[in-house]
């Protein structure tokens, strides 16, 4: 399906382009945007590596099992098809915790480590769980205690350090209720019928 939905927008965009004697402009586009692609591939390989490492550090030293033992009777309410002590809830955990510090470059490789352990304890590969989504909503949401990188881009274009600091509480605030929200918003779909799926998987993983 979105494969099918890909090859649609590529289509109408090539379409769109030649009608609109544009079409070298999409071709110029297609080739930025798969060099863009390219760096940010690279870009990645580093930070990756780093919190990775980190994580591996963490995860070897009792800090994961003690967050996941800490934030427990939370996390097993907004996800209770992962294990407690599975490595996806410890991925989950700090990718969280770096959302949380407005660390935003070391969320996104303990969130791509986080998708690849919850595809584990999915059984239907192509289709994404409750967890995925669940994790996806408040990942995209996450309450935001510093966001460091948005005071930077404030200093960086002029703003002094007070002016920059003043978006502290809005953002606290802004990035709570979005939270609220999205975990709200994905645990009512999960009740629809339609978006249900078959937990037999999860629960054998869950046994086991």
């Amino acid at each position: 399906m979105i494969n099918v939905i890909w090859l649609l927008m590529i289509v109408v965009g090539v379409v769109v382009g030649a009608i609109n004697g544009n079409l070298e402009a999409v071709t110029q586009a297609a080739m930025d945007s798969a060099n863009l692609g390219v760096e940010l591939s690279l870009g990645l390989i580093g930070i990756m590596a780093l919190w990775l490492g980190i994580m591996k550090i963490a995860e070897d030293s009792g800090m994961i099992q003690g967050l996941a033992k800490l934030l427990k009777p939370i996390m097993v309410r907004l996800f209770p098809d992962v294990p407690p002590d599975h490595p996806a809830m410890g991925a989950i955990i700090m990718n969280m915790a770096a959302n949380v510090l407005g660390l935003g470059n070391a969320a996104t490789p303990l969130g791509l480590k986080a998708m690849q352990e919850l595809q584990e304890l999915n059984d239907e590969k192509d289709t994404a769980t409750n967890a995925m989504c669940t994790f996806l909503a408040i990942n995209t949401s996450s309450v935001t205690l510093i966001p460091s990188e948005a005071m930077a881009l404030l200093v960086a274009v002029g703003a002094t350090s007070k002016q920059a600091t003043a978006i502290i509480g809005p953002s606290i605030i802004a990035t709570a209720v979005s939270t609220i929200v999205a975990v709200i918003a994905v645990k009512s779909l999960q009740r629809l019928k339609v978006f249900k799926m078959d937990k037999k998987s999860t629960k054998k993983v869950i046994n086991n």
